[in-house]
């Protein structure tokens, strides 16, 4: 189990990255340092402590920042300024050989977008990773079809990523990120794009795998009851900063401010219920 500390971390995207972050540093808003600079702030000194062995969730409204933090912790985007670390090392002083090692070994990654490899079946997608790592394809074949097996894809593993419903490339990026056996797993708005019976399926998946294989587990969503389903800890941003985080109970009874409270508002007028 691997705790994640992120602290003081600020991203601006834009050429005069030094203005802008001055200008975050004093105060200023993200539209008053777009309008001055033509940057636009990522992130505005973000700090975070994820505890290992849980889920934790990070949600915000599009253009929050969440997809941008998520890929902070496995550098896919280096901040403009602050600190990632993982167990107390942190990750942005690894040279290239020991960021390739980190994110083979103890890190993965689950996309909205499935990101598998389309000339690779159901089974060589999912042991991808071990592959990389050096197991023989024999070595590596039954901690695959472990997987395939667990999020429900036997008879599939020959399968190519054409062949199957959107549902089910979701199931294969889960299982891919498993079979890894890294003990962090970022999964970027990964049930998004699933209709509504297949995501309540793979939250209560992924509720069942936390419980069994204490991972420590990042999951990015705008959903609300998302969120409060599987998270044991969650993370509100709105407009790159921080603005709560709590228990799924503390964020439905406290509200941190009108932003938050308007979350949980429309649960409210929508009749939602929390589960598990």
């Amino acid at each position: 189990m691997s705790e994640i500390e992120i602290r003081n971390v600020f991203k601006i995207f834009g050429a005069d990255t030094r203005t802008a972050l001055a200008m975050a540093r004093d105060g200023a808003d993200k539209s008053a340092i777009l309008a001055k600079t033509g940057c636009s702030v990522g992130l505005n000194d973000v700090s975070l402590r994820i505890p290992p062995g849980r889920v934790f969730v990070i949600m915000g409204l599009s253009g929050s920042g969440k997809s941008t933090l998520v890929r902070h912790i496995n550098r896919l985007i280096e901040p403009t300024s602050g600190e990632i670390l993982v167990d107390g090392r942190n990750v942005l002083g690894l040279s290239a050989p020991e960021l390739r090692d980190f994110r083979k070994s103890r890190v993965s990654m689950v996309f909205q977008s499935f990101g598998l490899m389309p000339h690779r079946s159901v089974l060589q997608n999912v042991i991808y990773g071990q592959r990389v790592r050096g197991l023989s394809r024999a070595e590596a074949e039954p901690i695959g079809m472990k997987w395939i097996e667990t999020v429900g894809l036997t008879g599939y593993e020959n399968k190519y990523p054409f062949q199957l419903s959107g549902g089910m490339k979701q199931r294969v990026g889960l299982a891919r990120a498993l079979a890894a056996n890294t003990d962090i797993i970022l999964m970027d708005e990964a049930f998004s794009a699933l209709d509504p019976l297949i995501r309540g399926e793979m939250q209560d998946q992924l509720i069942q795998l936390e419980h069994d294989l204490a991972k420590t587990i990042v999951f990015i969503t705008h959903d609300l009851d998302e969120a409060l389903r599987i998270g044991a800890e969650i993370a509100i941003l709105k407009d790159g900063k921080l603005v709560q985080v709590g228990t799924p109970h503390e964020i439905l009874t406290s509200p941190a401010n009108n932003y938050v409270a308007r979350f949980v508002e429309r649960r409210s007028l929508q009749g939602g219920e929390q589960h598990g």
